[in-house]
């Protein structure tokens, strides 16, 4: 099996030759990568990971702002600047464009972001291209992680009981722009995109970030909006939520995610046996492997002990999972944890 076939019959739940492998990884992290194997080599390739290609429209709406260096600023109006941990950068948020706001007239005082500042017209060529090899994906929906994104995570926990209507006014703006942008990237490379983003960060790393009532009054439909979007087209729906989001998977799976990242097992209700034998026959699992105390600070027989442990769990059928880190592989981790990891998943990961 080539790497497209094999991502597409494990989300599929159909036999593989091996479990499929995937890479998140930070810049600082790629960059040792490359070091490590050389100037020129496929990094991906060199690992013998799966992965998988992005297409998206190019931007051509009004221009944005010149930010003085080590800052940035998108079409949404979101800032960002530069910030220097140990080993590496993030782009860390400095200005929520929408927290003025104090009722629904206020919304009309934003600049909304429109489709028709994308030029689709060159996906399908670049869609046609990408996929001979490796499955496509395509677009990122996430209804609360924009609405952090746009009021602060702070003021977007509170609007729900301090100005319900302003919030779900906001929801549906945003959410019409999500619907309109991916359904023209949708139509661009109808037949050809095997994955999208409907996606959120509900749980943290000790429980769900809002309770299920509040999910279910504001965020729900919006994300059943954009899955049956998705599924309209023929795409499959890859769900990323951080942290303890198991209080949501009844809700999302019957919904129809297809896919559900990141697995981090180590946070209250994400047992990976469990999950699998609750899920496992209607989702297809991506992450798993530890990556905030194993990849960076254990050993190289630690790493493969993990890799272990989650095929184990996820992969108990011998299909339905993806070898991926449940988060960006960070700077702090070696080189040789990496080649641990895909190694292993390799090796031990191949079915005979």
């Amino acid at each position: 099996m080539n790497s497209r076939d094999r991502m597409l019959a494990v989300m599929a739940h159909e036999p593989v030759d091996r479990v499929p492998t995937d890479l998140w990884a930070t810049a600082e992290t790629m960059a040792k990568l490359q070091a490590h194997f050389g100037e020129g080599v496929n990094v991906n390739d060199a690992l013998g990971v799966d992965g998988m290609e992005h297409v998206g429209p190019d931007y051509i709406g009004p221009p944005l702002p010149v930010m003085p260096e080590g800052e940035s600023v998108n079409f949404w109006g979101i800032r960002c600047r530069r910030a220097e941990y140990n080993g590496g950068a993030y782009q860390e948020q400095s200005h929520y464009p929408l927290a003025f706001a104090q009722s629904v007239n206020d919304l009309d005082r934003y600049a909304w972001p429109s489709a028709d500042w994308f030029d689709y017209s060159k996906m399908r060529e670049a869609a046609v291209e990408k996929r001979s090899r490796k499955v496509l994906m395509c677009g990122y929906m996430a209804p609360f992680y924009y609405h952090n994104l746009l009021r602060g995570l702070e003021q977007s926990l509170v609007d729900p009981y301090e100005c319900p209507d302003l919030m779900h006014a906001l929801l549906k703006r945003l959410g019409d722009f999500f619907f309109e942008h991916h359904r023209r990237m949708f139509e661009a490379c109808r037949g050809l995109i095997d994955l999208s983003q409907v996606t959120d960060d509900l749980g943290s790393q000790t429980g769900p970030m809002i309770s299920l009532d509040l999910y279910r009054t504001f965020y729900r439909e919006h994300h059943r909006r954009f899955i049956n979007l998705c599924h309209d087209y023929g795409i499959r729906v890859f769900h990323h939520d951080d942290g303890s989001c198991r209080e949501f998977l009844p809700d999302l799976v019957g919904m129809g995610i297809d896919i559900l990242n990141p697995i981090q097992w180590s946070c209250p209700g994400m047992d990976m046996a469990e999950l699998k034998a609750a899920f496992g026959g209607r989702v297809c699992f991506h992450g798993g492997i530890e990556n905030q105390r194993i990849l960076p600070f254990g050993t190289p027989a630690d790493v493969r002990a993990e890799v272990r442990h989650c095929i184990d769990a996820l992969a108990s059928d011998r299909t339905g999972y993806i070898v991926a880190p449940c988060h960006n592989i960070q700077s702090n981790t070696t080189v040789e944890n990496i080649l641990a990891l895909y190694d292993e998943a390799r090796t031990y990961g191949t079915f005979r």
